[in-house]
């Protein structure tokens, strides 16, 4: 496959991922994934030791459908919405249909009042399965800068 043509489906697959996110689709977030996956959000500090695991964890489709679900059903916390800047967008590899990516990205939180505040800074670890034209993540580990994160944190990065 052409290196061109790989580079436009992954943005337009982490295009489609952040807008799934900040345009309040979360229902269709999940679809963006393959099934088993890997989705998990660690701090810096985490993730350079080695640990598997973080604040947000799943490792089926299934799973981030409770995700969703919980959101929208079960989480009491005030409204509200992100809006992220994500690039560069680097194509680091494709082996056996498989890419990976690595990406930064910048969210801001917008409260229900108005207020906006930067929320979250760090990079996408992407796993994307390019076999179809229906590009999936199979793995997505976001790294936060920070070692401090939000207690607010529910809605995925």
């Amino acid at each position: 496959m052409e290196e061109q043509a790989i580079r436009l489906g992954v943005q337009e697959l982490i295009g489609e991922y952040v807008a799934c996110i900040d345009e309040d689709r979360l229902e269709d977030w999940p679809g963006l994934f393959g099934d088993p996956c890997r989705y998990l959000v660690i701090n810096r500090s985490s993730h350079d030791a080695g640990m598997r695991q973080g604040v947000m964890y799943a490792a089926t489709r299934g799973m981030l459908l409770d995700r969703v679900f919980t959101i929208r059903e079960a989480n009491l916390f005030e409204p509200q919405w992100y809006r992220h800047v994500v690039g560069p967008i680097r194509l680091k590899s494709v082996e056996d249909d498989v890419a990976i990516v690595h990406s930064h990205f910048m969210v801001a939180r917008i409260m229900q009042g108005g207020e906006t505040s930067l929320f979250a800074t760090g990079r996408y670890l992407d796993r994307i399965d390019i076999s179809t034209p229906d590009y999936r993540f199979t793995e997505k580990v976001v790294v936060l800068d920070s070692d401090q994160i939000h207690t607010l944190l529910a809605i995925p990065l």
